[in-house]
């Protein structure tokens, strides 16, 4: 209610930066919240730094990330806090880390396997298919769909957002409502989708956008290939097959998450919750 129709996805930097200076009329479309690694740096900094009983200011944190526009997100002066603390104070491409795994002659595959951290460690296959295009918008329906029904979702594999096709459409009912979402990757199929988004007799609910073909399996941090597209769908696929092996595969059903909530942010939307992990644009 009262909200602007479609909501827009905000995790890719690359798509926000085009929009906030193409698209500035509908940056109102844009959801607020942060892109995960920026959500990530600002519960470290703030939940993680409390439970360890470290000075936030010592603390320095590092993403890899397969996209070089997490670069300037993290520079962006709407990450850093009121203590002139940045969410996250460096961003390392996947690239950049091959390399320097391969200068520090370490053999990678012969390292032994670790589990993570038991605070902020745990992910589910919703996470996990973030990297892909349709990944977002599937993430996102199934917890829409458990919150809105009050039952569980049975069937969790939303098989109509998923592929490489530039623009996908798709239209499900949720509670007796029929929702009309597209999933776009590549800027080019953004402008078009953008530019036809008044016209268009499917009227949308809900936009997933990611700059780079595929998404962000084929960010331009990630390792060249000579073969990229084999390679893209291959990555794909790989991130699906985790996320169907994963115990826990909504992320509102992640044990850590709950917990973060009970103890720190309180309530979803909540005031210290918004504050921590939601942002603004800029037209420029």
């Amino acid at each position: 209610e009262n909200k602007e129709i479609p909501m827009i996805t905000s995790c890719s930097p690359g798509w926000i930066r085009y929009i906030e200076l193409n698209y500035p009329e509908l940056l109102g479309h844009l959801s607020s919240c942060k892109s995960p690694h920026q959500m990530f740096g600002a519960i470290l900094k703030s939940y993680y730094a409390e439970k360890q009983g470290i000075d936030p200011k010592k603390m320095y944190v590092v993403s890899v990330m397969p996209c070089v526009a997490k670069k300037s997100e993290a520079n962006r002066e709407e990450f850093v806090n009121e203590n002139n603390n940045p969410d996250i104070d460096v961003v390392i491409t996947t690239r950049e880390l091959a390399k320097m795994i391969k200068r520090s002659g370490l053999e990678f595959a012969s390292l032994p396997s670790s589990d993570f951290d038991t605070i902020m460690g745990e992910s589910t296959g919703a996470g996990v298919i973030f990297g892909t295009s349709g990944g977002v918008m599937e993430a996102a329906l199934r917890t829409a769909y458990e919150w809105i029904t009050n039952s569980t979702l049975e069937e969790l594999d939303f098989k109509s957002v998923r592929g490489l096709e530039g623009i996908k459409e798709a239209s499900l009912v949720i509670d007796g409502n029929k929702i009309n979402i597209a999933i776009v990757n590549g800027l080019a199929n953004a402008k078009n989708l953008l530019d036809n988004i008044e016209d268009t007799s499917k009227k949308y609910h809900f936009i997933e956008v990611m700059a780079c073909p595929g998404g962000c399996i084929n960010g331009g941090g990630q390792p060249y290939s000579n073969e990229q597209y084999s390679l893209i769908e291959k990555r794909m696929n790989a991130l699906y097959s985790e996320d169907a092996n994963k115990v826990i595969r909504k992320s509102h059903e992640n044990p850590e998450i709950i917990k973060l909530y009970d103890e720190f942010l309180g309530k979803p939307n909540g005031e210290k919750s918004h504050h921590l992990l939601h942002t603004h644009y800029i037209n420029r």
